[in-house]
């Protein structure tokens, strides 16, 4: 490969939380191939996820806005691709797209998930600029044997474990990409470490690795449901008697993750590909397994929204560099975008932090802007709330009824004391609510109730609507 222009490989894990990788400090963690990758490169240790859940996350990746502006506001909607996203940008650089795994930003139905009309994503405009390889799916979180498409509603089968293969197939299209003249992007996007989290979805090996681990409840478990937890969220009395074992899965599936990171770190060595290649590695969102009382994600807690991002590019990027920024959701696509040398959409609703990559002085937020739109994925008023992260603090209020979070994250990493309503935190609070009426204003974004999507800008779980369009 000729080329200076830099290729991408970006992977990112389905459900993993910064809190449960062993670079970040958590010795029950099995994951040396990535703790020694966050050595090679920066470590940005505020990453969030945006709008935690998988739908919105990837359209808010796609095209660097915002829910209130991609109208992603559950899951399982098809999305609107009138936005000029990732893959056009890459595409019009000269770029090679390879993208491999769950998608999630085309079935406009509740279940049903195995039916090709949900889970086949034909080429064309929603595919969202990725016009070269294609090896995806909607989404389904059964890992054995299963299936993704091409460019037909064909299901083409992975025999074995599902992360397996697909590490398979990332690195076969790396051998013909080492010998293209063209640069190359690859996405890879794996499903584990999400539930279920049943014995008989993992490995039995990696299972073993865990057998003598014990697992506890965190300290912030709450033996009763929030009250603003969707049924997604809810935890069931059988569901907390399985709590610690299915942590037990979830972290041997995390180990196994980490063996098909290394196997794929190790091809990108031995194709020679390592200096010219940026590679991230990071999650969609977090998992709360009974902290504060829920279950899975769409919550403003450090569970569910605090995610790795590591990124990787030999004699660009300082090894072993750690960045303090607040990298946002909205922020990724400019700035790996303008890492590449590639124009960033002057529509982009997120910020340009490849200066904060490259170890440099610049302009940052004060803060990361986080939306949660409603239910998991049905159209349920009632769970909308609204928050900032900085490097401190974690701020949000409720839609319903107006109950208001201040957490200092560092004094207090497990979010166990609420400081919203002590008279010394008064200045603080008020500061905040300025500064999310901002943000807000700035994105035209109402706090709507869940439903109101579905009035304004939704016909049959088909986003119709957008902030692009008139």
């Amino acid at each position: 490969m000729s080329t200076n222009q830099p290729n991408i490989i970006y992977i990112f894990a389905d459900q993993l939380r910064y809190q449960s990788c062993g670079f970040a400090g958590d010795p029950k963690a099995q994951t040396p191939h990535i703790d020694q990758f966050a050595l090679e490169g920066v470590n940005f240790v505020n990453c969030v996820s945006g709008h935690p859940m998988c739908a919105p996350y990837r359209a808010s990746l796609f095209t660097g806005k915002y829910t209130s502006s991609t109208g992603m506001v559950i899951n399982e909607l098809r999305m609107n691709p009138n936005h000029r996203a990732f893959g056009h940008v890459l595409h019009e650089g000269g770029y090679d797209t390879y993208y491999i795994g769950k998608w999630h930003l085309w079935a406009n139905e509740l279940g049903n998930h195995d039916d090709p009309k949900n889970s086949y994503t034909p080429p064309g405009p929603y595919r969202l600029g990725f016009d070269g390889y294609w090896a995806s799916y909607g989404f389904h979180h059964t890992y054995w044997d299963q299936y993704y498409h091409t460019d037909s509603p064909e299901k083409i089968v992975i025999p074995g474990y599902e992360p397996d293969g697909q590490t398979d197939l990332a690195i076969q299209k790396l051998k013909e990409a080492a010998s293209s003249e063209k640069p190359f992007a690859l996405f890879l996007s794996l499903g584990t470490p999400h539930d279920p989290w049943r014995e008989d979805c993992i490995p039995a090996e990696y299972l073993e690795k865990f057998k003598d681990t014990p697992f506890e409840l965190p300290p912030n478990y709450k033996r009763e449901n929030d009250p603003h937890a969707d049924n997604w969220a809810r935890l069931s009395a059988e569901e907390r008697s399985e709590l610690t074992e299915w942590m037990r899965v979830y972290y041997a599936m995390t180990a196994n993750l980490d063996w098909n990171v290394g196997r794929l770190l190790a091809a990108i060595e031995t194709l020679q590909l390592h200096n010219n290649t940026i590679v991230v590695f990071t999650s969609d969102h977090g998992e709360m397994f009974g902290a504060q009382g829920r279950h899975a994600k769409n919550i403003f807690y450090e569970e569910a929204v605090r995610v790795p991002f590591l990124i990787r590019w030999p004699e660009h990027i300082p090894a072993n560099y750690v960045s303090d920024a607040c990298l946002n959701t909205p922020d990724i696509m400019p700035t790996l975008l303008s890492l590449m040398g590639l124009p960033v959409p002057p529509e982009v609703e997120g910020d340009d932090l490849s200066h904060c990559a490259l170890g440099a002085q610049g302009p940052e937020s004060e803060a990361a802007f986080m939306q949660g739109m409603g239910a998991t994925a049905i159209f349920e008023d009632g769970h909308e709330w609204r928050a900032l992260r900085d490097k401190q603090y974690t701020y949000a209020i409720y839609r319903s009824d107006r109950s208001e979070y201040l957490f200092d994250n560092l004094a207090d990493p497990y979010q166990q004391h609420n400081l919203a309503h002590k008279s010394e935190y008064q200045p603080r609070i008020e500061y905040y609510r300025q500064m999310l009426q901002q943000r807000m204003a700035k994105l035209n974004d109402s706090f709507e109730a869940c439903t109101w999507y579905q009035d304004n800008w939704i016909n049959d779980r088909h986003i119709l609507h957008t902030a692009t369009l008139s």
